[in-house]
């Protein structure tokens, strides 16, 4: 089975080695990487710092396709999306590598891998199309690691999995150049984007990299394309969680991205290189979705606590409750089939057909092949 972006297979290697696009020469001798904003300029056999797009043969080449770290199923909502076919499963798999460099990566034994023998699954993009529709799924998530750096791979899989009716969605930091962006989302149905502080100090402190590139991409998203997307913060105790720039940050959100965009607040823990800070209270969470109710967003929402009521989901017109949620659990469900509010005919945004799935919080590791 070939891949659309030419897998070369004259060894084991290559078979997981493709041509990539988003790069040129420079005068040097190095190549330079177009693909993110880092704009790596490599020698011959060096890695970006995203680990898997390499200098071979005087080109950027991907190095991952067809290989991750693993298969599962999930609910959809675990991305998170609440807007996005409730209640409905998700077939999620990632990479290895990352084009930041957060110190509170949560996922850090993937994204920041140096090493291969962690892709020990393997899946071409037909395989993980099929799978998903064997498997009763809605979508196929990129996730765990950032899917911009296997850019080639997502696209195949996103264009196979969308010819057996799959939704592609990509869970994303949303660093990627206007090229390569213009080219990714075009294939993608939904995203969550992490937006993880609104300051350029905690961008380059803390991420390595810039606020301004991220905003960017949620700009380009919103007016640009009709991708449906959600918005993911992770509250670090002292380091993005004072009041004064929440309320910057969820003014930004409903002043340019408008006020029907969700935004979940999540709860960080202890890991990577942020050892020293405490968990997240659950109050800064419920602060925090306070004041962006109270700047005018209409779905904001608390991740990785327990608060049913932070986690549902109520009528922007008449306030009623329309999905009620207990960590990925779906309760009360008072939306038509179309999405519109039962009580006062309101269309919620999002995506919706039909009645809502009931997957729940299983989470099912898988084998494709």
């Amino acid at each position: 089975m070939t891949a659309a972006h030419g897998v070369e297979s004259s060894s084991q290697a290559d078979t997981f080695t493709v041509q990539t696009q988003y790069w040129h020469r420079l005068d040097d001798g190095r190549v330079q990487c177009d693909l993110c904003p880092r704009h790596c300029q490599l020698r011959e056999g060096k890695r970006g710092v995203c680990f898997i797009r390499q200098n071979i043969d005087n080109q950027i080449k991907l190095t991952s396709y067809g290989r991750s770290s693993g298969f599962c199923i999930d609910p959809i909502e675990k991305k998170p999306l609440n807007h996005f076919y409730p209640g409905s499963s998700v077939l999620s798999f990632g990479t290895a590598g990352c084009n930041l460099s957060c110190k509170f990566c949560q996922n850090w034994d993937i994204s920041k891998s140096r090493e291969f023998d962690i892709l020990g699954a393997q899946a071409m993009p037909e395989d993980l199309a099929s799978a998903a529709k064997r498997m009763g799924c809605k979508s196929v998530a990129f996730t765990y690691n950032d899917p911009v750096i296997f850019h080639e791979y997502a696209i195949d899989v996103a264009k196979a999995c969308h010819k057996l009716g799959i939704k592609a969605v990509a869970v994303t930091a949303g660093y990627i150049c206007p090229k390569p962006r213009v080219e990714f989302f075009k294939f993608m149905d939904a995203a969550n984007v992490d937006l993880k502080g609104f300051t350029e100090g905690f961008y380059h402190k803390i991420c390595g990299g810039h606020l301004s590139d991220v905003l960017d991409t949620l700009l380009y998203l919103r007016h640009e394309t009709q991708v449906w997307f959600e918005l993911t913060t992770l509250l670090i105790p002292g380091e993005n969680d004072s009041s004064k720039e929440l309320e910057r940050q969820c003014r930004w959100i409903s002043d340019n991205l408008g006020s029907d965009v969700p935004l979940h607040f999540s709860a960080f823990h202890p890991d990577f290189h942020m050892m020293d800070k405490p968990v997240t209270p659950s109050s800064t969470l419920i602060r925090a979705r306070e004041i962006a109710i109270n700047q005018g967003l209409n779905f904001v929402y608390t991740g990785n606590i327990h608060d049913p009521s932070g986690g549902s989901s109520y009528c922007a017109n008449c306030k009623k409750l329309l999905v009620g949620r207990d960590w990925y659990e779906l309760g009360e469900y008072h939306l038509d089939n179309r999405g519109r509010c039962d009580y006062c005919g309101s269309q919620v945004p999002g995506r919706f057909d039909g009645p809502p799935q009931h997957f729940g919080r299983r989470r099912i590791p898988i084998s494709i092949t």
